[in-house]
């Protein structure tokens, strides 16, 4: 049942797409229940708005330029814990599942859902719900178990960026020998040909981007 109107759902989108945005900002706005007090475009600017829009859900893409979505929802629940978080992600991607879980967010859906089903999943976020687009469990619960600990990953996915081992072990607070071990380990645990293999193996897992 629609909300009453003393009931509200104010909302601010962050999204880095003009045309996706204000295509966002139109369908919600045609939901009786949910008002847009805020549409920003980059993950630097969701804190400020929050803060001077108090809104009860942040709808965030998952890949904001700039600033990570992902980052960017964990920055606002722990500054704003008052405003409900739902990623909106165009891919099922494991590793921002788990995030999102860990995170304590409100959820994740597919950008490819349905207007209905997106405002369900902001009424039940806002009624502190968890909610995940059956998509994106189900391909949680299809993907390989990763063999890679999380520092483990954390190396690959750097190296997967383009970052040289220097470069890696000053970011990770590491020696440049020991994030050539970590590779090494890496390539062995993931029977790779090499890094490049590596990252190809856990991209098409999911396990990085």
């Amino acid at each position: 049942m629609p909300a009453r109107r003393n009931d509200v759902i104010r909302v601010i989108v962050g999204e880095d797409m003009d045309l996706v945005r204000g295509a966002l900002v139109a369908l919600l706005e045609l939901e009786s229940d949910i008002e847009v007090v805020g549409a920003v475009p980059a993950g630097k600017e969701i804190i400020a708005t929050a803060r001077h829009r108090n809104p009860r859900v942040a709808v965030i893409d998952a890949d904001l330029n700039g600033k990570d979505g992902l980052e960017a929802a964990v920055e606002l629940k722990q500054n704003l814990p008052g405003c409900e978080t739902l990623l909106i992600s165009s891919l099922a991607k494991l590793p921002t599942v788990r995030q999102a879980l860990s995170a304590g967010l409100g959820g994740l859906m597919l950008t490819k859902s349905s207007p209905e089903r997106l405002a369900d999943a902001i009424r039940r976020v806002a009624a502190g719900d968890r909610v995940f687009d059956p998509d994106v469990t189900l391909a949680a619960w299809e993907c390989v178990d990763c063999p890679l600990t999380e520092r483990e990953l954390e190396v690959l996915q750097l190296t997967a960026e383009g970052d040289e081992a220097r470069e890696i072990a000053g970011r990770l607070f590491l020696s440049s020998g020991t994030v050539r071990n970590y590779l090494t380990v890496i390539v062995s645990k993931l029977k790779a040909r090499n890094r490049i293999d590596a990252i190809r193996i856990a991209r098409e897992a999911g396990w990085i981007y």
